[in-house]
């Protein structure tokens, strides 16, 4: 790690049981009695289920208000719209990143009958000045978010943030956020640099990981401490994790 400062975990918590919108099942891992936030987050949940009555129901019109929500779909449809006459469709490997603003209501709702609906969503909290802006979507394709290898058994999605000099296709200046997909071949490791000052977690969704001293289980989040980077190696096998940070 030479004169880097790796970060360590802070704090592991994990994801609780629970359903959202007309009734689908998630696993709440930001936003609940263990860790009600980590500034600027102020939900993680992930949906995994391939029992369409589990997700069918999907979230209704429901109003937002100054924060924004941050869909990052691995498999299957959903199709979203607001009362702006705005309307996406979100698939497997794309990214939905919603500016809230001064208000907006939408609904979120899947465009299948069947098979597996996994994903996450993320709030991510507005600076004062920013929460009455123009409501606003950055739609993503799955096209567009760039793969990179930077080491053996390495494959990282940049979603926000900068991998080995390759930057991801969201814009969200008032918070300045990395969002990276990291997927780790057995024994496989890689050390990500953050910027100083923000606040981040890594949360396992595959497999297990040692990161920076502590080791995270499938479920698990851990809150990061300070330093200058994040080192991250698969354990008894492949890992999947996501990497997070962002301007408190």
């Amino acid at each position: 790690m030479s004169a880097i400062t790796s970060r360590p975990i802070v704090k592991i918590v994990t994801g609780q049981p629970t359903s959202d919108g007309a009734g689908v099942r998630l696993n709440r891992v930001i936003g609940t009695a263990d860790l009600a936030e980590l500034d600027p987050f102020l939900m993680l949940d992930e949906f995994r289920s391939d029992q369409a009555g589990d997700y069918i129901a999907g979230f209704p019109d429901h109003p937002h208000r100054g924060f924004e929500t941050v869909t990052y779909m691995l498999a299957g449809c959903m199709r979203h719209g607001d009362n702006q006459g705005n309307s996406g469709l979100l698939r497997p490997g794309s990214v939905q990143w919603m500016t809230a603003g001064r208000g907006i209501v939408h609904s979120e709702m899947p465009e299948q009958e069947d098979g597996l609906m996994w994903g996450f969503q993320l709030w991510v909290n507005l600076p004062a000045r920013d929460k009455m802006t123009a409501p606003a979507y950055q739609d993503i394709d799955p096209e567009r978010i760039p793969e990179v290898a930077p080491g053996p058994g390495v494959v990282i999605r940049v979603i926000a943030g900068d991998v080995a000099g390759v930057a991801g296709p969201v814009a969200a200046p008032a918070t300045e956020p990395v969002y990276l997909d990291i997927a780790l071949g057995d024994g496989a490791g890689h050390v990500q640099s953050l910027p100083a000052g923000h606040a981040g977690f890594v949360y396992v969704f595959e497999g297990t990981a040692r990161v920076g001293g502590s080791v995270l289980q499938h479920g698990q989040l851990g809150v990061l401490g300070e330093g200058g980077a994040v080192e991250t190696v698969a354990q008894d096998g492949p890992a999947r994790l996501l990497l997070v940070a962002g301007r408190p």
